[in-house]
Formats: structure tokens, C-alpha cells, sequence
């Protein structure tokens, strides 16, 4: 391949990174983890994958108390249980 075509190449797939979700991130380095790193990580932290399937107006109401205090949906859902449990 060609000079101008390994440029014309590259262009393409910087501009192909910079149009993608997540492009408000572009130039940051991200660190990209795996699906299995990720298990890993998690159960190392002794988290274990539970489902669950809840009404739609619960979810919402679970995703703005997230917000409003600004956690994770997970830790906030683990918090409830726990104190629904301990009482």
C-alpha cells in the first residue's frame, strides 16, 4: 500500500472513532476491559450476577433515587437490600 493510502486509511478510521458512541470521550484513554476481566474483577470483589425482573415504574423509580444520590444502580440496589434484610 501506498503512502497516501495508509494516510487516507487511518483518516478513515479516526473519523470512524470520533462519529462513535462515546466520541465525547475521543483523545481520553479509556480503559477497555474484557467481558471475562471483567467477572474476574467482579468476583473478586465476591459480586455474583443476580437478575431480576421488576415492574417498569419501579426501575424508574430505583434509576432517579440513583440519581438523586448520584451511585451507581447497583450499589444502590445492594444498599436497600441490605437494610431491608437487617431490619
Amino acid at each position: 500500500m501506498k503512502k497516501t493510502g495508509m494516510a487516507k486509511s487511518d483518516a478513515k478510521k479516526l473519523m470512524g472513532q470520533m462519529s462513535a458512541p462515546g466520541a465525547a470521550s475521543f483523545g481520553k484513554v479509556a480503559e477497555v476491559v474484557d467481558k471475562r476481566e471483567q467477572r474476574k474483577r467482579d468476583q473478586a470483589l465476591g459480586l455474583v450476577p443476580f437478575a431480576v425482573k421488576l415492574n417498569g415504574d419501579l426501575v424508574q423509580q430505583l434509576h432517579a433515587k440513583a440519581k438523586e444520590r448520584e451511585i451507581d444502580l447497583n450499589q444502590l440496589v445492594g444498599e436497600l437490600l441490605a437494610q431491608s434484610l437487617a431490619a
